[in-house]
């Protein structure tokens, strides 16, 4: 099977990431589809995920029409909430094969507005 260089770039990315993941920092994973946003705090020491938070969701998704960047900034203060919740402050952020522009920049600076560091 060949890679294809999305993939490729996703794997530097996410590789790069989990070199320097120790205890006290977990990876905090985002994946963005068409009309959706996603984001996972994972534990890359024992490969489980601590928090996940979706745009698909009922409660996010049962509030009024707003755009795609406004939804992203609505997950990312519901995933921060979570962690403060599990007292989890430190994180990397893994953006995958994402430029850091547009939606996944929003969702990023809502994070750090809410008390997260990266």
């Amino acid at each position: 099977m060949k890679l294809t260089t999305s993939i490729r770039k996703r794997f530097r990315v996410s590789n790069k990431v989990k070199k320097v993941a120790s205890k006290d920092r977990f990876r905090l994973c985002i994946s963005r589809s068409a009309k959706n946003i996603s984001a996972q705090i994972i534990d890359d020491t024992k490969n489980t995920t601590l928090l996940s938070a979706s745009s698909v969701e009922k409660d996010i998704k049962s509030g009024s029409k707003v755009n795609k960047t406004e939804l992203s900034k609505i997950v990312a203060e519901k995933l921060a909430k979570k962690a403060q919740e599990k007292k989890i402050t430190k994180i990397f952020f893994d953006r995958g094969v994402y430029k850091y522009h547009g939606r996944v920049k929003v969702f990023a600076e809502t994070l750090r507005k809410n008390g997260m560091e990266f």
